[in-house]
C-alpha cells in the first residue's frame, strides 16, 4: 500500500506499534494507539528533513491497523501536527458490543460468555472492565479504543471496507460503524465484500472498487496540485 501511494505521488509512511509479548505483556490496542498519536509529530518532522514539507495528511490501515487509524482520525486528529483531511482502511474493528461479536461466542449472554468478552476487551482496552455491558458506565470504559464512540458531526471524510464473513472482527460491528457515520452526515463509502473474511479474498470485483476509491478520495480531499489530474488526462 506504501509503494502504490508513493507511486501515485504521495509522501507516505508506515509506523510500527509494540505488540503483546513477554517483553511487553501489557501492550493493548490502547497502548498502541497513544504509540501512533506521539508519532505523528516524528514523522512530519522526518518528512521535513528529507524534503517533503507536509501540510495535510491521511491516515489508513488494516485490520489492527485500521483500528488505530480510525482511533486517530475520529479521536486524536485535534492534536495532529497537520490537518486530518480523511481516513481510510479495511476491517479494523470499531466498537466492542458482546451481541456483535458472535464470532467469539460473546453474543450468548452467559456468565462464561461475559467473562470471556470482558478479558478481550479488557486486554485490549489495558485495563479492567467492570462496568455492566450496554451500560453509559459501560462505554466510558471502553471509549478510549471504541472508535465509533468517537465520531460527531465533524469526524473526517471516511472510507472503509469490511468482508461479511469475517471470523477475526466481527462484521455486524462495521454495521454500527456505518449508522454513525450516517447518523452524524460525514461523508463517507463503505463497501460490503458480500463473500469475504477477514482477508477480503472472495470479492476481486468489490475490492477493486474499493482501490479505485482510495485514489477518488485522495483526489477530492488531498488533491496533488494537479499530478493526479494530469495522469488522468494522459491515461484518457
Amino acid at each position: 500500500m506504501l509503494k502504490w501511494l508513493c507511486a501515485k505521488g504521495y509522501v507516505t509512511a508506515g509506523i510500527n506499534y509494540t505488540l503483546v509479548s513477554d517483553k511487553y505483556p501489557d501492550a493493548s490496542v490502547y497502548s498502541q494507539s497513544m504509540e501512533i498519536r506521539e508519532s505523528i509529530p516524528y514523522v512530519i518532522a522526518e518528512a521535513e528533513k528529507l524534503g517533503y514539507p507536509i501540510a495535510e495528511m491521511s491516515v489508513s490501515g488494516g485490520s489492527a491497523g485500521c483500528c488505530l487509524a480510525l482511533l486517530y482520525a475520529y479521536r486524536d486528529a485535534k492534536t495532529s501536527p497537520v490537518p486530518v483531511k480523511m481516513v481510510f482502511g479495511a476491517v479494523g474493528p470499531s466498537s466492542f458490543y458482546p451481541e456483535d461479536w458472535k464470532c467469539y461466542g460473546f453474543d450468548l449472554g452467559t456468565d462464561k460468555s461475559n467473562a470471556a468478552a470482558r478479558k478481550l476487551f479488557g486486554a485490549m482496552a489495558g485495563k479492567e472492565i467492570k462496568a455492566a455491558f450496554g451500560t453509559p458506565a459501560y462505554k466510558e470504559e471502553i471509549k478510549d479504543i471504541s472508535a465509533l464512540l468517537w465520531i460527531n458531526e465533524n469526524s473526517v471524510p471516511t472510507l472503509v471496507a469490511y468482508g461479511k464473513y469475517d471470523k477475526v472482527q466481527p462484521y455486524e460491528s462495521s454495521q454500527r460503524l456505518l449508522k454513525a457515520l450516517k447518523d452524524n452526515h460525514v461523508p463517507h463509502d463503505y463497501y460490503l465484500l458480500e463473500h469475504s473474511g477477514h482477508g477480503l479474498q472472495n470479492d476481486h470485483k468489490v475490492y477493486r472498487e474499493y482501490m479505485r476509491k482510495i485514489l477518488e478520495y485522495l483526489d477530492t480531499y488531498m488533491p496533488l496540485n494537479g499530478t493526479r489530474q494530469a495522469e488522468k488526462h494522459w491515461q484518457n
